[in-house]
């Protein structure tokens, strides 16, 4: 079986985690970046409205099957933020780097002990635009934010996500670890439990 997805982002480093853990399970996922979709607006005010948007947006401009995920990082300091915000907390167009630095500032005067915070990840699969029944996983990941960024792996907040069990960021881990970790490996484990009970 090898049934071709399309992933509603063009991350490149999301596109190349997600392929790694779809592709043992017969799945095979192409960005859509490659197919000529223009990106949807991210308009939704939850993780899972954001994921469905983008699949149907996918979906719609495809015709094919299509998977999104809309995931981010909450801090309990910051109640909660970045949250559905989290790739856009310094700004429209911001880079990894300018949103790990502002989310340092903010909690400049937080000790450690109390920085704790999870990544989120809602997944969510369509079988066409209109699909009446989308298949939604979600995954998690707690840790903590590290005082200064560290490691050159992953991608996002991974330098700052000190992750308590491994004793270092979630950038410092080897891909095939933070697979076995991740928020959107547990989300998209799920799924794909789920795509291949409905696949038959």
């Amino acid at each position: 079986m090898n049934r071709e997805l399309v992933l509603a982002s063009d991350n490149v480093g999301k596109l190349r985690e997600l392929d790694a853990l779809l592709s043992g399970a017969g799945f095979s996922v192409v960005g859509q970046g490659a197919l000529g979709v223009i990106p949807a607006e991210e308009t939704g005010k939850t993780f899972v409205e954001n994921a469905i948007l983008k699949a149907r947006n996918a979906a719609e401009q495809t015709g094919r099957p299509a998977i999104a995920d809309d995931s981010g990082i909450e801090v309990d300091a910051l109640d909660g933020a970045p949250g559905v915000y989290s790739a856009r907390f310094a700004g429209q167009g911001a880079s990894d780097a300018d949103n790990v630095a502002k989310l340092l500032s903010q909690l400049a005067d937080v000790p450690f002990e109390q920085r704790r915070a999870r990544f989120r990840c809602l997944m969510v699969s369509l079988r066409w635009a209109d699909d009446p029944a989308p298949l939604i996983c979600e995954g998690t990941w707690s840790g903590y934010i590290a005082v200064s960024p560290s490691g050159e792996n992953g991608f996002g907040y991974d330098p700052v996500f000190w992750v308590p069990e491994e004793n270092c960021t979630a950038a410092e881990l080897a891909p095939s670890v933070k697979n076995t970790l991740s928020h959107r490996a547990k989300a998209l484990d799920l799924l794909i439990n789920e795509l291949i009970a409905r696949a038959g």
